[in-house]
């Protein structure tokens, strides 16, 4: 018999957002997955990583710079997202930007995966957008 894992909680009790911010999930990444512009290319980074955790695919295609969005996105339902830590944000201009962070995840019994990339982000007409990514050499 399976177990469905429990949400995790926040220090207030409630369903702690999946991007690590310590914030419940429906004042974090919820508002942004409901329509609200991220107003930093972190917080669309963490938005999207949230978005990944919870299988939003709609939202990760429409938070995709429209000149490298994919023409459909399906995400493995086996894939568990393990956690994110943002190492560094750059804003380079007002309409540029940078986030470098590793993300942890598993695909089914196998090894956690660590994801380490440096993304870049656009803004257009006052939103965000992921452009894409660099893998740095550890």
């Amino acid at each position: 018999m399976s177990k469905t894992p429990k949400a995790r909680t926040n220090s207030a009790g409630a369903a702690a957002c999946p991007c690590g911010s310590g914030l419940a999930y429906a004042q974090c990444c919820a508002v942004h997955h409901q329509g609200v512009p991220a107003p930093t290319a972190e917080a669309l980074m963490r938005s999207r990583y949230s978005a990944y955790a919870l299988g939003l695919s709609h939202y990760v295609l429409e938070t995709w710079h429209a000149d490298n969005r994919p023409t459909e996105l399906t995400l493995d339902i086996a894939t568990r997202w393990l956690g994110l830590k943002v190492l560094d944000h750059a804003l380079l201009s007002d309409e540029r930007a940078e986030v470098e962070f590793v993300a942890r995840y598993r695909v089914g019994g196998a090894s956690a995966v660590r994801l380490h990339e440096r993304s870049r982000f656009q803004r257009v007409d006052g939103r965000w957008y992921y452009v894409d990514g660099d893998f740095p050499q550890a």
